[in-house]
Parts: C-alpha cells; sequence; structure tokens
C-alpha cells in the first residue's frame, strides 16, 4: 500500500501528517510513504528524521489580499501541478492525505484527476484557503473543531481532534537543562514563532530579554534563517533557529510557552499540559485558534500590535510565579486535545485506500 502525505511552507501542517503516518506505520508494516512538500520549508527536516522520502514542488502561496506575486504565483502553482501529475503517475498512490497549507493544492488535483482518494484535515478553527480550493476533491474530511464541520460537506466531514506525535509527549527536561546549560532553580521561558518564525514576535522577545533574565531562562526559538540579531547576552537567554529531535526536551523543561497561535504547536502544548501566553499572528485566522484556548482557560492571549516588550515581561513574571494557575491553565490545556486523533484520522486514511 502507498500513502500520499502532502503539506509545508511550515511546520504546522507537516506535524499532524507525521502524526499520522506514525498512527499508519503501527496498523500496516507494508506500508510505503512518499512527502510532497516546499523546495525552502523546514518540512524537509521533520520528514527525513521519519524515514519517510522526500520531494518537492513549485508553488505559490494562495493570498486573499492584492499582490503582485499572485501573478508569479499563478505559473508556480501551474508548474507544481505538472510536477505532482508526474509524481502521482510514478507513485501509484491508493490515498493522499494533506492537512492545509498552500503545497498540497497541486498534488490533490492530481489525485483527482487519477482517481485517487483525497483526505483533508482541516486543523484551524477557520478554513484555510488552500482547503477551500481543495474541498470540492475531498473524499473525506476531518476537523479538529466542532464549529469547523459547517464549511464542509455533512456526509464526509468527521471530527476527530487534532493529531499530535507521539514522541512530543516523551521528552527530558534533563536533556534540555545541560543542552542549553540551564541551571536547575530558574524557571523557564520557551519562545516559538513556529517552523519558519515570526519577525513580529521575535523583535519583541529579543527586545524583553533583558528584563526577562532577570527571574528566568529563555530557550527562543526564532526559525529558519530569522535569528534576531541583538547586542545583548545572556547564558540565560538563548536564541537557536530550529529544533528538531531535541524540541520535545525543551517542551518538557519548560514552565511556560510563548508562541504563535497555529494549531500545531496548540496541539502539542494541549497534550503536554503546559501553560501558555499566545501572540497570534495579526489580522490571520490564528486569532480564532488563540480565543479557542483563551476561552477554556488554558492560555492568555495579547495582542502583538498593542504589547511592548516591558509588559510582555511583566504578564510572564506574575503567571511564572503563580503557580496555582499555572496548574490549573495546564489541566485546561489537556482537556483541549484529543489524544487519539491521530488513530481516528489513520483510520479514516486506511478505508480509502482500502476502497481504491
Amino acid at each position: 500500500m502507498r500513502i500520499l502525505l502532502a503539506g509545508g511552507g511550515s511546520g504546522g501542517s507537516t506535524a499532524p501528517l507525521l502524526a499520522v503516518a506514525e498512527a499508519l506505520r503501527k496498523r500496516r508494516g507494508d506500508i510505503g510513504f512518499l512527502y510532497i512538500g516546499s523546495e525552502t520549508g523546514p518540512e524537509r527536516l521533520l520528514v527525513e528524521n521519519m524515514d519517510i522520502p522526500f520531494t518537492s514542488i513549485k508553488t505559490g502561496k494562495l493570498r486573499r489580499y492584492w499582490s503582485w506575486q499572485n501573478f508569479v504565483d499563478v505559473f508556480r502553482v501551474g508548474i507544481g501541478l505538472v510536477q505532482s501529475t508526474r509524481i502521482v503517475a510514478g507513485f501509484r498512490p491508493h490515498a493522499l492525505a494533506t492537512a492545509g497549507g498552500f503545497i498540497c493544492v497541486p498534488p490533490a488535483i492530481a489525485c483527482a484527476v487519477f482517481r485517487v482518494p483525497v483526505h483533508i484535515h482541516q486543523q484551524d478553527v477557520e478554513i484555510g484557503l488552500a482547503n477551500k480550493v481543495i474541498a470540492p476533491f475531498a473524499s473525506r474530511v476531518t476537523v479538529t473543531f466542532e464549529q469547523s464541520k459547517s464549511y464542509f460537506p455533512r456526509g464526509k466531514t468527521v471530527l476527530t481532534g487534532n493529531p499530535v506525535r507521539a514522541e512530543i509527549l516523551e521528552g527530558d527536561a534533563e536533556k534540555a537543562r545541560v543542552l542549553f546549560g540551564f541551571e536547575q532553580s530558574i524557571p523557564t521561558l520557551l519562545v516559538t514563532g513556529g517552523g519558519t518564525g515570526a519577525a513580529g514576535l521575535n523583535r519583541l522577545v529579543a527586545e524583553a530579554a533583558p528584563k526577562l533574565v532577570e527571574f528566568c531562562q529563555v530557550i527562543h526559538l526564532c526559525g529558519k534563517g530569522k535569528l534576531n540579531p541583538t547586542g545583548f547576552v545572556s547564558p540565560r537567554y538563548r536564541q537557536i533557529e530550529f529544533l528538531v529531535d531535541e524540541m520535545k526536551d525543551a517542551l518538557a523543561l519548560a514552565d511556560l510557552i510563548v508562541s504563535r497561535a497555529g494549531l500545531s504547536i496548540l496541539t502539542e502544548l494541549g497534550a503536554s499540559g503546559k501553560p501558555s501566553i499566545l501572540i497570534p499572528m495579526p489580522d490571520s485566522h490564528q486569532r480564532h485558534n488563540a480565543r479557542a484556548f483563551e476561552r477554556a482557560q488554558a492560555a492568555i492571549v495579547l495582542d502583538e500590535k498593542n504589547t511592548a516588550p516591558a509588559a510582555l515581561a511583566t504578564t510572564i513574571k506574575e503567571l511564572l510565579f503563580d503557580s496555582a494557575r499555572l496548574e490549573d491553565m495546564s489541566s485546561k490545556a489537556r482537556s483541549m486535545v484529543r489524544l487519539d486523533a491521530a488513530d481516528r484520522i489513520a483510520d479514516e486514511v486506511l478505508g480509502l485506500a482500502l476502497s481504491r
């Protein structure tokens, strides 16, 4: 049996697909995978770390707003469609699994042409443009949130939750402490803007760093090629582009997370019971994700445009030293996640593949 996976441009659409691939491998040892991703995104490292063959295609970003790049990207999507058609013809998959992101559009169209069943997973509360484009080609849709079911045909759509890799729960805090050279008695803050980084969040945290190190130690994941130049140096503040194997250890060590609000990282925070301060990408679908966690009292949400570095440092300090609130947020974060989501989605994908 052969399963095609498609997603990328960031780690956000990759992590759930890898969780599903992991669940499928446990069911059947004869499944061969091929992952289609972007040429420059961070997903290649994540995919190859799981020993899944990776190939890239050209494609354009789908935008809801005016940009001259929209014209250029039409041609890129066309090239990606030709590449995807060749890949599907050569690999002959029994099913395609996607989880959003602009990279999945050409493979989904190519699979529809070859009558290969297409599975879509909708991570975020609000449907993304890529999933909206390929929804007509879907044989099955799974969603994280009940309210997302309204975007898709009722008979094809199943509520499953968002999948999380089992290994994310197997982190070793002491390994991370040694890796970063951190002290044992000082609280640890983990900051992440996602695999591609977040320039606004990076600037905010870098400017807050001199205040932060007065009371905590900071692992700041900036994203590939997005280290934030600063003259500030401290053994309590570590800037790093990207973590792969070590991410689970960093997560285990962290007492508090400051993050964007992509569903992949939110699912990992929920599964590991980590309290968080969410700073969603301005004017994006992430606001809906963040508000869902805020309503459940699993996170605090801040507006990047209206948050000063000093105010961020104060909020972090107040929360880090309120153990009762941290414990309550941790419990409520866990309640936001279905730990069997990867198995549920794997069952759906396997069912499609067997029907071909």
